[in-house]
């Protein structure tokens, strides 16, 4: 349903959407989940995303879970929505509580490959490439800079 709204207005309704959400979670201090993927390639290159809403930068792809739904589903669902790539091997590294917007959330970090070339959605995400871990792009914003560094030394 929301394909037949043209991808400019689909693209306004996300930052007012994103806006409004933030002033909301501000108020009620509603508790959320959500997800963090840290998707890499078979060249080991991280996957980072801009989004057409919010502080701008590259981030990770991720969002929100279902009441019910479990981080690895929600991390599946999310990249194969933003950008149309299959997530394997996919694992949780850690659960991360903190404050965002105001309001408690805990944010489940995900880590996963796929052998597909990202294609962004051009209404959530406006661009999605892959970058060697040695040449981020900036600018970056501090969530995906220490969930890259949590990802970082996991690996370890």
């Amino acid at each position: 349903m929301l394909r037949l709204i043209p991808r400019p207005i689909h693209r306004i309704a996300l930052r007012v959407a994103h806006a409004v959400r933030h002033r909301w979670r501000r108020l009620v201090k509603l508790p959320l989940a959500g997800v963090s993927v840290i998707v890499t390639d078979m060249e080991g290159r991280v996957l980072l995303v801009r989004h057409s809403y919010g502080p701008g930068g590259w981030a990770l792809p991720g969002g929100g879970m279902g009441r019910r739904e479990e981080p690895l589903a929600a991390a599946a669902r999310e990249v194969h929505e933003e950008i149309g790539c299959v997530l394997e091997s996919g694992r949780v590294l850690d659960r991360i509580e903190e404050t965002v917007s105001g309001a408690p959330h805990t944010a489940w970090l995900v880590a996963g490959t796929t052998r597909d070339y990202p294609v962004p959605d051009r209404r959530e995400v406006i661009e999605a490439r892959f970058f060697p871990l040695h040449s981020l792009p900036e600018p970056q914003s501090d969530l995906t800079r220490k969930r890259i560094a949590a990802w970082r030394e996991s690996l370890r």
